[in-house]
């Protein structure tokens, strides 16, 4: 329950009682300043409520907007204020002097604008919603009344909510051929009580089912797996637009929107090949190296995200280029598309499935995924040599989590801290690449079953301790968690491709799934402000450097159809681990009340 209490002079005619209680609020009437810190102190604390001033005029839609996002602990638009319980405090304080310091008690003026003023002075952090075209106002007389009253009349509330759940940027298809329609759907959710919980799961159990539709293996699987692949992108937008439409966020819906993003992928991929396979076409190997190539470029955005978030002199001459680009309409567009985004992806891959085989699917997106990681890894490249910017000691640690470093790898690094601080500044991303390329080449020449690979595991493991011996604060630093990824993923490819025995390559692809899985938490956690998973759950998964590890030795002393047995224990161990770990995570975030999040729709 929320509670709403009025201050200020009634207004005959007034909706705002009822509009307050339309959103949710129990509304209580104070007489004066007095009285409304009195009802206040009132309201249990674990409670969100808020002053609002009765002199109110404005839509309903940026009450919601004010009032009931559940992301931030203040928020506040011109006449109303409000505060979950981790602002529950600020707000007293910030009531109790505004009462002691004189500023009347017959509420003349707006008494939640004054506590807004008096909390800007304490230098808390108050949210205050983009309203755009809404209108909220305490108009001061009659006339004023009158022409905030007619400024709502011209404005549609409806239209404008609709309007901001659409995410503000997007890629082309899903602006153009999603979002125009799967906005009425979100809205025809909240009418009926869904929760963008219950559209996220919807959404993964139709692209579970497109994947069963694909390993069928038959022309019409094919057809209705890419009309099911489409229907589950629709239903993945309209989540988050139900959220921003209803303001429903949370921090369990947000990991559920993510993670299961990547589960429909990466299922479908497996359905594809499981069809292939039904065919007599063995392309397994296409399959991991897709996921593989996906994982490693969304690698690549979380860590040069994290590397630049917070950086200080963050300018370059690349990025006032590219800022200039977007100022020129169809660029933004085209350089939207080129990255294939998931709009784009899902798209070709659902068309080349109905129309074409899954081999062919597979080398489309291939090819496409590799040209749009080149585009956008060698534009951040660029930027990071010309920016000079000045990474923070956060960003160095969220660089460190992401790069998954186990206790082989940690011991090393401790050893060679000191001798590594005369290094040259280019030495992680240099070193990790090299020992990612002497691992995943030697598996490639010397084939499955030889002592090499193992030796080029353990320079591996030395060189992966190097390149995190200092903290990650230079220029490419941010290369160093991506070129792991692809060192670890790599690897496990070529051995079980190695093998050429029935069933290695789908365990490769069910390991790797389970550690990408790990990986993506890991960068959900940082971004949720959560902090890294627990030590004890990277040393019990050995880190990316005791996995490579472990996968070359099984591999030199097994057979291959013993190094596939080997795999999929692996493989359910790792997933065991990581998911029971994960799942209780974000359930007990969720439940002790976590911050929200969400991505943003488009200002109102």
């Amino acid at each position: 329950m929320s509670t709403a209490i009025l201050t200020g002079q009634p207004v005959p005619g007034s909706s705002i009682e009822g509009d307050l209680r339309s959103l949710g609020f129990d509304v209580r009437v104070a007489a004066d300043a007095t009285e409304a810190e009195t009802l206040l102190a009132e309201v249990p604390g674990d409670e969100r409520v808020a002053l609002v001033d009765a002199r109110f005029v404005g839509h309903v839609h940026a009450l919601r907007l004010g009032l009931t996002d559940p992301r931030f602990p203040l928020a506040a638009i011109p006449g109303a204020v409000t505060a979950r319980p981790a602002g529950r405090q600020a707000l007293t304080r910030a009531m109790a002097r505004e009462n002691s310091s004189g500023g009347g008690t017959t509420l003349v003026d707006s008494l939640a604008d004054r506590v807004l003023t008096a909390l800007d002075a304490d230098g808390t952090a108050v949210h205050r919603p983009e309203l755009g075209t809404l209108v909220a106002a305490v108009p001061a007389d009659p006339q004023a009344r009158n022409e905030a009253r007619q400024a709502v009349a011209d404005v549609d509330d409806e239209a404008v909510r609709l309007k901001s759940a659409v995410k503000a940027r997007d890629g082309f298809f899903t602006t153009f051929c999603v979002s125009p329609y799967s906005r009425y759907i979100a809205r025809w959710c909240a009418r009926r009580g869904l929760t963008p919980n219950q559209v996220t799961t919807a959404s993964l159990l139709t692209a579970l089912i497109a994947a069963a539709c694909a390993a069928t293996g038959t022309r019409g699987g094919f057809v209705a797996a890419g009309v099911l692949l489409i229907a589950s992108f629709v239903l993945d937008c309209t989540d988050g637009q139900l959220a921003r439409y209803s303001l429903q966020y949370s921090t369990l819906g947000a990991w559920l929107d993510a993670t299961f993003d990547r589960a429909k992928e990466y299922a479908y991929y497996a359905g594809l090949a499981l069809g292939a396979a039904r065919g007599g076409d063995d392309v397994w190997a296409l399959a991991l190296g897709a996921m593989v190539l996906q994982t490693c470029r969304h690698v690549v955005d979380f860590s040069f995200n994290e590397a630049n978030h917070d950086a200080t002199a963050n300018t370059s001459p690349t990025a006032a280029l590219s800022d200039k680009l977007d100022s020129v309409g169809w660029t933004v567009w085209v350089r939207r598309m080129i990255v294939l985004p998931i709009g784009e992806r899902w798209a070709m891959i659902a068309v080349l499935t109905a129309l074409t085989t899954p081999r062919i699917t597979f080398y489309a997106l291939l090819v496409g995924c590799a040209f749009a990681a080149t585009y956008t890894t060698a534009g951040r490249v660029l930027r990071s040599l010309t920016r000079g910017a000045q990474r923070t000691d956060r960003a160095a640690r969220a660089l460190a989590d992401l790069a998954d470093s186990g206790p082989l790898a940690q011991g090393i690094a401790e050893a060679l801290r000191k001798p590594a601080r005369s290094l040259p500044g280019f030495t992680a991303p240099a070193v990790a690449l090299l020992g990612g390329l002497a691992v995943v080449l030697t598996s490639v020449l010397t084939g499955f079953g030889g002592p090499w690979p193992v030796v080029a595991a353990l320079a591996y493991a030395l060189t992966s301790g190097l390149a995190v011996a200092r903290p990650l604060k230079g220029a490419l630093d941010w290369l160093v968690p991506p070129f792991l990824r692809a060192a670890e993923y790599g690897t496990v490819l070529v051995l079980a491709a190695r093998a050429d025995v029935n069933g290695a390559l789908p365990a490769a692809f069910g390991l790797v799934a389970a550690v990408a899985y790990h990986h993506y938490d890991t960068v959900y956690r940082i971004r949720g402000d959560a902090g890294a998973p627990p030590a004890w759950l990277v040393r019990s998964i050995g880190g990316h450097e005791g996995r490579t590890l472990l996968v070359t030795v099984l591999a030199a002393l097994l057979t291959a159809p013993q190094f596939t047995v080997a795999l999929t224990v692996l493989a359910v161990a790792v997933a065991l681990v990581v998911l029971v770990e994960s799942i209780r995570f974000w359930v007990a975030a969720h439940q002790g009340g976590a911050p929200a999040v969400h991505d943003e729709g488009e200002p109102a």
